[in-house]
This record gives structure tokens, sequence and C-alpha cells, in this order.
């Protein structure tokens, strides 16, 4: 179980996607975001030394984004691209913050929830599973990834097991239900710019 500190980050998370966010392809917006954490939620890292984060973060526009975020203790090898920044955390020191669809270890407990072996936890409680995460697959076998993340524009694409595909919704907004056709899905919660609670579908298997 990860154990969320309550402490000072440096730059903060929203400092670091406000610079990172306009450089995606699915990026709606223009110029500097002006970010608010939304919502989103955890998986813990069965090492116990990754944080994995799904944050839901909003703009001034209103547009909701979905950010899979890992936090490592040192650089991940081979992943330079994907790094979004360095925070200095208060109790853990320096800290790499990827874009977590790069991450191996945060795209393999994407699949165990999706099948059902990893549970998702609250964003901002320690030990305490978030029963508002849907989650769906009807195939069969474990799911893994069989080649790199590739943005586009309106996501994340994936490429999976016995010839599948995981779409991460990046821009937020249609419904949280399995689409037509897809073998699984992940839905989720957050708190829109109005401050009314939405729902909507974080990722689709198809």
């Amino acid at each position: 179980m990860s154990i969320i500190h309550r402490t000072t980050l440096k730059p903060t998370k929203l400092e670091l996607l406000a610079g990172w966010l306009p450089t995606r392809p699915w990026y709606a917006g223009s110029g500097t975001p002006e970010l608010a954490k939304a919502g989103g939620f955890r998986l813990d890292d069965p090492a116990g030394e990754v944080g994995i984060e799904f944050m839901v973060t909003t703009d001034a526009s209103g547009a909701a984004y979905l950010v899979p975020l890992t936090y490592r203790g040192a650089p991940l090898d081979g992943a330079e691209h994907a790094l979004i920044g360095t925070m200095e955390h208060g109790v853990l020191g320096r800290r790499w913050a990827y874009d977590g669809c790069q991450d191996p270890l945060l795209v393999a407990e994407l699949f165990a929830l999706i099948e059902g072996r990893a549970q998702p936890q609250a964003q901002s409680i320690d030990g305490a599973p978030d029963h508002e995460i849907a989650r769906s697959f009807t195939g069969t076998g474990t799911l893994a990834a069989t080649g790199p993340a590739v943005d586009d524009g309106t996501g994340t694409v994936i490429p999976a097991s016995d010839g599948t595909a995981l779409r991460l919704h990046r821009r937020l907004g249609l419904p949280d239900a399995p689409p037509p056709g897809a073998l699984g899905h992940v839905g989720g919660h957050w708190t829109a710019a109005d401050g009314s609670p939405a729902r909507g579908l974080f990722a689709e298997l198809r």
C-alpha cells in the first residue's frame, strides 16, 4: 500500500503540468494553462517504490484532462522523452515525475485494474479503496503492452496483447459506460470547473 505524505512539493504537480500540457497534441487550450486539481485515483506499486496517480485537472475554459503520472526516486532508464520534470519532496527528497503512459509499471497496473487484479485507491487517503472507479473486462487471458504508447489528437493509444489496443481519453467528456464493442474500460469521477460532480470514460480496450 502506498503512503500519502502530507508535505511540500517544489515545484508543485500543477506547476509542472502547466508547462507540459501545452506540448501535448491532445491539449485543446492555448498558452500556459491555469490548472486546478479536480480528482483522480491511485494504484499501488506492488514493490512499494513508485507513486502511481491518475490525476484529473481542469483549466480556465472548464476542459478536463486525464493525466496519468508516476513518481520515482531515481530516473527511469530510457524514459528521458517521458520526463515531465523533477520535484523536491519534503519527506522523500527529489522525485522524477513521468508521463505514466510511457512508464511500464503504470501501464502494467492499469491493465491489472481493467482485468480486476488491481484495486483503485483514493487519491488522498491512505488505504482507502475508491469504489467509484468503474472497470470491466470481457476478454480472456492476461493483458500486456506490446509496444510504446502513442499520443494523437484526442488521447493516447497503447498496443496490447491479442491485437487489442488501450485508448486513454485525455480530454474527458464521454460517458463512463463501456463503449459499444469495447472489451474493457475504466470510468472515473472528478469535480467539474463549476463545482458539480462529473463522471466520464478514462480508458477503453478494443
